[in-house]
């Protein structure tokens, strides 16, 4: 059931801190009927009472325990361990579920009005083993292009395993992700590559040879978002700490090919790891 919500609660700046959120807001999140509008707010939902409410909205109540297995088992309650393993009792459900059936609560977490769901959608898309790396990716999309930024995040991380594990093909695919109009679907093909991202597992392979990922850098070297601008930059900072010389070289050649700012704020970003030393 969807309720009008005041325009003070949708327009909201959003608290910067847990125990300033107000009690309208925090009840709105964790019944799945209001996105959260920064990451105090996103870290913040209780993602097993929102389950539970997610779980009575689409009349699954007798499925209950499926859903929950995972979860259940789980020691480590830190929201990068808690969507993964949510996602994985909705996989076990749709996995025993005739195809209108799974298509109907999937597509029901898909297009939820929750970020915090749709996050657990993209997870779902992920941790599939009946999906090929291309089929993953492109389901992934239309969650990579979310206009929330969570689920942007979510996305990537994600498909970062199995990205990681069929590289090559990753690579030659995202070929085209990088000149998309969208700059979130531009954004997510670099962040999911990164060698070593803060939030995800290192990728061996392009922490030893960077340039495996050239074609893809060089295609944004000059971006006009902001967005893909530090995520260009963040890359290459990352290959920095593997790789510096090739860091540099790409750098200084960038910077003959193209005198933007665009692409100075790009190097900028990508030597400060260098710089430092």
């Amino acid at each position: 059931m969807h309720i009008n919500i005041p325009d003070h609660v949708l327009y909201r700046k959003g608290a910067q801190k847990v125990k300033d959120i107000p009690d309208e807001v925090q009840q709105l999140l964790q019944t799945g009927q209001l996105q959260t509008v920064n990451l105090t707010e996103w870290l913040a939902v209780d993602h097993t009472l929102l389950l539970r409410h997610v779980i009575d909205e689409l009349d699954l109540k007798h499925h209950t325990d499926v859903i929950l297995s995972e979860l259940e088992l789980l020691r480590d309650k830190k929201m990068m361990k808690i969507i993964p393993a949510i996602a994985k009792g909705w996989l076990h459900l749709l996995n025993l579920s005739p195809s209108e059936e799974r298509s109907r609560v999937f597509d029901s977490l898909a297009n939820h009005c929750s970020d915090s769901v749709r996050c657990w959608a993209a997870y779902i898309i992920g941790l599939d083993d009946q999906l090929s790396l291309s089929q993953k990716l492109t389901a992934i999309r239309p969650f990579a292009a979310d206009l929330h930024f969570g689920v942007r995040e979510i996305a990537w991380m994600a498909v970062r395993e199995p990205v990681a594990k069929e590289l090559t093909q990753a690579l030659h695919l995202f070929e085209n992700w990088v000149c998309d109009d969208d700059a979130n679907i531009r954004r997510f093909a670099i962040e999911c590559t990164r060698p070593q991202g803060v939030w995800a597992k290192h990728i061996q392979e392009l922490k030893d040879n960077p340039a495996l990922a050239f074609p893809l850098l060089d295609q944004v070297k000059s971006d006009h978002t902001k967005y893909v601008q530090d995520s260009v930059g963040n890359w290459l900072n990352d290959a920095s700490k593997t790789k510096p010389e090739w860091v540099l070289k790409t750098c200084n050649t960038w910077l003959e090919q193209s005198g933007t700012k665009d692409t100075k704020r790009i190097v900028a970003r990508a030597q400060r790891t260098i710089i430092k030393k």
